[in-house]
């Protein structure tokens, strides 16, 4: 392995650490938790029911942009899990704890972050005034991955480059 790699995975671990060290504080924990959990899929089927009930027939583009971003992202995510079996943070060092149950086996990327990024761009195009409930959570739901033991920063950040550019993407197709 090349030692920049090298290098820049023990980097990454020893954040992995010191992010992990933060959810020892229980108001931390149970923050991140809640986050995490929301972004399992409750806030997103939330957030398209609210649209659909305020919006109405005007929704059912914002709506349907939404499904169909939520089928694509969940297929490549579950693909690239496969493909890449990168190991939880929690299952190669016993110093991490994961603080959540995990909903898969594998690392990369984080399906958390990538549905939170796509669902929070696609959002905001239709109805950006939405940006100050929604970044905040994305950012949120993105950070309770790492603090909870469950991801690497770079699982997070390739889900965030992915979420934006398959999103990017779909507004060639809406």
């Amino acid at each position: 392995m090349n030692t920049r790699v090298k290098h820049f995975l023990q980097r990454e671990h020893q954040w992995c650490l010191r992010a992990n060290t933060w959810a020892e504080q229980g108001w931390v924990r149970r923050y991140f938790q809640t986050v995490s959990r929301l972004g399992d899929g409750p806030i997103w089927y939330l957030l398209g029911a609210i649209i659909l009930l305020v919006e109405g027939r005007n929704g059912v583009p914002a709506f349907l942009h939404l499904s169909v971003m939520a089928v694509i992202t969940s297929l490549l995510y579950r693909y690239l899990k496969k493909w890449t079996k990168r190991p939880r943070p929690f299952a190669n060092d016993n110093r991490i704890h994961v603080w959540t149950a995990p909903l898969d086996e594998f690392s990369f990327p984080s399906g958390h972050t990538l549905h939170a990024v796509s669902f929070t761009l696609v959002t905001l195009a239709y109805y950006p005034m939405l940006a100050v409930v929604l970044v905040p959570l994305a950012i949120s739901i993105a950070m309770s991955r790492v603090i909870l033991g469950l991801h690497y920063p770079s699982d997070v950040f390739a889900a965030t480059v992915i979420g934006s550019i398959l999103t990017w993407g779909s507004f060639f197709v809406f």
